[in-house]
């Protein structure tokens, strides 16, 4: 048996090692975070105060925002640290904590964005039955399922990456510790984890995007069969929203789990995890306030209180 050793930190590469661009990308990068924290707490504050919000629609949205800001700050603060230190250190149990979180809202995210879709179902689709089906206990059962999802799917894969062992490298290519770049510089047989993440991933997202397509594609055809002009436009804003914050969630999400390009690592997986990490938490609360008119009646309300 030849000596190795086993590392007990990692280094970080983050997204350059250009010395010009790290206050640049610091200054970039403290800007969305501030703007992600403000919009989505200001969007919770908002729910919370106005009564006319309480219903389950907003209640799911409110839970978003929490997710996408816990999401962002499991990763950001860190990478903004990294821009300023020339050690970009991070030790491994700090690490493994990142991970869990990290997976466990970004899981959690796809269920909540399932139950939005099937919420938005009930309320089109059968809008006299909805107060009876989406009730308050349902909201809740619904709401403590897509965290528990959330916590057994890092879980798991959290368990199988302290199976594992690093000693070959300590350099993490990624900005934040993400599964795959870990599986890369193990000095152990990483195929199992491989395997998990594909299956366990795979049907994730396969079940929610499903349950979001099925739902919005019943709620087209019961639009389609409206004759009402604002009716169709109401419907219309309120569900593009969220198609369009579904879309560009799940594509970089399947690009990276479920459809790799390859095992190397690759610059533009860096990239595309900007998306899901960073970007996508701080458009959230734009796409459903500008597209919500319940959201920006609300808004325009508090600010006529203020003045």
């Amino acid at each position: 048996m030849k000596n190795s050793t086993v590392w007990t930190e990692f280094v970080l590469t983050g997204l350059t090692e250009s010395p010009e661009l790290q206050r640049p990308l610091f200054l970039l990068f403290l800007v969305i975070y501030l703007i992600t924290i403000a919009g989505n707490l200001g969007l919770i504050a908002l729910i919370w105060s106005d009564s006319h919000l309480h219903i389950p629609m907003y209640f799911f949205l409110g839970h978003l925002a929490f997710v996408d800001a816990c999401l962002s700050s499991t990763v950001t603060p860190k990478m903004l640290l990294n821009f300023l230190q020339m050690s970009k250190m991070i030790s491994f149990s700090d690490c493994m904590t990142q991970f869990f979180f990290f997976a466990v809202f970004v899981t959690t995210e796809c269920f909540l964005l399932a139950a939005m879709a099937y919420d938005r179902y009930v309320a089109i689709c059968k809008p006299l039955l909805y107060p009876m089906i989406m009730t308050n206990r349902l909201c809740i059962c619904l709401l403590v399922l897509c965290f528990v999802g959330g916590f057994l799917h890092s879980s798991i894969h959290e368990g199988f990456l302290f199976l594992l062992t690093f000693c070959n490298s300590n350099i993490v290519h990624h900005f934040y510790c993400d599964i795959i770049p870990l599986l890369k510089i193990s000095c152990t047989d990483s195929t199992l984890n491989f395997q998990l993440l594909f299956v366990f991933a795979g049907i994730v997202q396969v079940f929610t995007i499903v349950v979001v397509l099925f739902s919005y594609t019943l709620v087209l055809f019961t639009i389609l069969q409206r004759k009402s002009l604002q009716g169709i436009r109401k419907a219309f804003s309120t569900c593009g929203a969220h198609l369009l914050s579904v879309s560009l969630y799940y594509g970089p999400l399947l690009f990276i789990y479920v459809f790799p390009m390859s095992q190397e690592a690759d610059d533009q997986d860096i990239i595309v995890s900007l998306l899901y990490a960073v970007i996508i938490p701080v458009l959230n609360p734009i796409i459903y306030s500008l597209r919500n008119k319940q959201v920006m009646d609300s808004l325009r309300k508090i600010f006529k209180k203020r003045v």
